[in-house]
């Protein structure tokens, strides 16, 4: 999972001034500028811990740790971390679901490296690290609910493809392989080893279908 480096929203100005995302996002009313840093900063939190080079179950342990804090947000008795998003979330009607779907994405991560997975586990990864973040998004810019929500499931999917061919060698230098696996074989590529694929002659015909449905998403999300 690729996301821009942040910290927590109390902090951000100082960790991020120098990011695109928040030279875009300072220019909305405060209330809304709060919200999205801390969608931000929470995705950037349950990432690093996807990401890190920690034991899988301190990972594993970490990240229920936040769904018990998302839990416990909800349920009125915010944890400190999370005391700053309770104006938020009631403002704007944010989800519990959609942030414990952003966790569920980054823990497919965690219990062993994704390599080559199938089409439907690859959406259902879009889904949960970019689409849900998207669901909470919407919210706050403001959308109409049917509207934002379909935005979501094609840009948020969109993007997470675009971000999968771009960082090929990336996630292969980890161990990683997003590649779906019926485009490895229809491209008669039989390993889901990241470097053995990566080194494949093949492996632009086993990208070409992601980026049709890359394309795809990106035209109805116009």
């Amino acid at each position: 999972m690729t996301i821009e480096t942040a910290a927590t929203s109390a902090n951000y100005g100082t960790s991020a001034a120098g990011s695109s995302f928040y030279a875009a996002m300072r220019i909305l009313p405060h209330e809304q500028r709060e919200a999205m840093f801390q969608i931000y900063s929470f995705c950037r939190q349950v990432d690093d811990i996807a990401d890190s080079d920690g034991r899988r179950d301190a990972r594993l342990a970490e990240l229920q740790q936040w769904r018990d804090d998302i839990d416990a947000l909800y349920q009125g008795h915010p944890p400190a971390r999370l005391r700053d998003y309770v104006a938020s979330v009631r403002r704007f009607d944010l989800k519990r679901e959609d942030f414990l779907a952003i966790v569920d994405g980054m823990e497919m991560d965690v219990p062993q490296d994704i390599r080559a997975p199938d089409l439907a586990s690859l959406d259902l990864y879009c889904d949960r690290v970019a689409s849900a973040v998207g669901r909470l998004s919407v919210r706050v810019f403001g959308l109409a609910e049917a509207d934002g929500i379909l935005l979501a499931h094609h840009l948020g999917r969109a993007l997470q493809l675009t971000n999968i061919l771009r960082d090929i060698d990336e996630d292969a230098s980890i161990g990683r392989l997003y590649l779906p696996r019926e485009g490895l074989l229809h491209a008669g590529i039989t390993s889901s080893d990241p470097a053995r694929v990566t080194s494949d002659p093949a492996l632009p015909k086993a990208c070409t279908p992601l980026v049709v449905r890359a394309r795809t998403h990106f035209e109805k999300a116009d």
